[in-house]
């Protein structure tokens, strides 16, 4: 086994190389898509239900019915969910290198396709949006072990957590993107067809041409994952899979030889392990796994889970937030691009001045203070903050405080991306042996997304007015914005609680972390006792 440790040793080791930031780049285009699609989705729903559910006579312009809403946002998380569970396992399966180019053309292909519908009717354009939205997720999922797996396996033990967070950052960057494109587009449209306020005029206040708006929206989406395509083809299956997982040491070395571009050196031969059967290779469900990771496992579902629930409620109703507080003027007052601008603007805003920079703070101070740190410091600052934007929630409506509420909001934000947001999604893809990393990687970002879906939906009815008669068309009355946010307080506050279940794995191998580096040493004695006993 001295060959194996060999090669990773050298993967251990090795300074910061032009190959790490390649491949966070190539790893991070999935995610930058990632966070485009999901994210833009958000801005496109106001538009959509003033070019399809317009109602004549209306004094509010057209909106989505929930079931539709609900769909068309919910309907890529569950795509996500499955694609994460997929991809993990296969990713185990069949080598991480094989199943990585899959997932960047789905996503390309259901993001043009979500822009085309087949037929004018809204339930036909609506239906053929969820269809492609639910594969595009699919696609979405699929990046999520295996981006997190192949950046952990490929980096160094001292830099691996910023080079894992840093391919999961670009998700900002997809944010910002999409809403930088949104407005000019919008701004281009809105130059060119020009448009009075819903208020003067209903039918004029959306032009025909804004049905093309959301269309070039969704489809830009496919174009960074286009362009990193062939580089992801090109780049070599990880050493770790090839010599922990697949047995072939010699090849692990070759490929490694030829990325870091030094010669590592190990003897040329196979490892005698064949000749022994491992007693350590078990599975995901044994009792084995259960005593050494069953606890492990809990804690990143369990945080995960929990984290998005309090993300992404935020997260996709952000403009129903900002027009609550008045930041986004009255639906009516606005024709349907000039909507669309607004919404853009607000979101970018808080993209750029909170998201952002909490991705990038804890990619230079995660290998500094560690993953646990920075995930207790992001859940506590979380509850404190959801607390001081509940409770005294109707000062903040009043006018002249918006400010104070938005700054709050966004230090929420901060330290969402600068917490949990990014340690829950660093920390299976380091603590897991690398036949079942991929796998449990998938497991912890599908536990994530189900959160998502609770977060999203649950907020949406939750949020609504407690008296029926101001609820949103088509909606229950809820527990109102000021329950609601202390619900999220409580879920921040056990996701603290369940951190302490999730070890630390700050400048430790990945072998040590997942005890592989014990079984190899049992392995070849193992062997050496099996070669004693064989006469030769």
């Amino acid at each position: 086994m001295a060959e194996d440790m060999k090669v990773l040793n050298a993967l251990d080791s090795a300074k910061t190389q032009w190959y790490h930031f390649t491949a966070i780049i190539i790893a991070g285009m999935g995610f930058f898509t990632d966070a485009y699609d999901l994210f833009c989705i958000s801005l496109v729903t106001k538009l959509l239900g003033r070019i399809y559910y317009h109602v004549d006579g209306s004094s509010k312009p057209g909106s989505l019915p929930p079931n539709v809403s609900a769909a068309i946002n919910g309907v890529a998380f569950c795509g996500t969910i499955v694609g994460q569970l997929f991809f993990g396992w296969i990713g185990d399966k069949i080598g991480r290198k094989k199943v990585y180019g899959i997932t960047l053309m789905i996503m390309s292909i259901c993001s043009i396709a979500s822009g085309l519908s087949f037929g004018r009717e809204p339930k036909t354009v609506m239906a053929t949006l969820c269809f492609f939205r639910f594969w595009l997720g699919f696609g979405i999922g699929g990046d999520y072990p295996l981006s997190a797996t192949i950046m952990s396996e490929y980096a160094n033990k001292k830099t691996r957590g910023a080079f894992i967070a840093a391919v999961f950052a670009m998700q900002g960057f997809g944010i910002l993107a999409g809403g930088i494109f949104a407005i000019i587009i919008s701004a281009a449209f809105e130059a060119s067809f020009k448009a009075p306020a819903y208020q003067v005029d209903p039918l004029g206040s959306t032009v025909p041409q804004a049905d093309y708006v959301w269309r070039i929206i969704l489809m830009v989406g496919s174009l960074p994952a286009l362009l990193t395509y062939y580089w992801r083809m090109k780049m070599p299956e990880t050493a770790r899979y090839t010599a922990l997982v697949a047995k072939n040491v010699k090849q692990a070395t070759a490929d490694m030889e030829k990325v870091m571009q030094v010669d590592i050196g190990t003897e040329q031969k196979e490892p005698a392990v064949s000749a022994v059967k491992s007693g350590n290779e078990f599975g995901l469900f044994t009792k084995k796994f259960l005593n050494r990771h069953g606890l492990h496992l809990l804690g990143t579902t369990s945080t995960w889970f929990l984290l998005d629930i309090a993300y992404y409620s935020q997260n996709l109703f952000q403009k129903d937030i900002f027009s609550a507080i008045g930041w986004i003027p009255a639906a009516k007052t606005m024709n349907a691009i000039e909507e669309v601008q607004k919404i853009a603007r607000a979101q970018t805003l808080i993209a750029l001045c909170s998201t952002v920079p909490g991705y990038w703070f804890t990619v230079f101070l995660i290998d500094r203070i560690g993953r646990f740190k920075i995930q207790v410091i992001g859940f506590t600052m979380m509850t404190v903050f959801m607390f001081a934007l509940a409770i005294p929630y109707h000062h903040w409506t009043l006018p002249g405080h918006h400010i104070g509420f938005v700054v709050l909001y966004s230090l929420t934000f901060f330290f969402a991306n600068f917490g949990p947001n990014a340690t829950t999604f660093v920390v299976p893809a380091e603590i897991f042996p690398a036949r079942l990393r991929s796998t449990c990687h998938g497991i912890s970002a599908a536990w994530g997304k189900l959160g998502a879906m609770v977060g999203a939906f649950g907020f949406l009815y939750l949020a609504q007015p407690q008296d029926k008669t101001k609820a949103d068309a088509g909606y229950p009355a809820g527990i109102g914005v000021r329950n609601s946010l202390i619900v999220l307080g409580v879920v921040n506050l056990l996701g603290l609680f369940f951190t302490f279940l999730v070890p630390e794995s700050k400048g430790k191998s990945l072998e040590e972390m997942s005890r592989e580096n014990e079984d190899s040493s049992e392995e070849g004695a193992e062997v050496e006792n099996h070669n004693r006993t064989v006469p030769v």
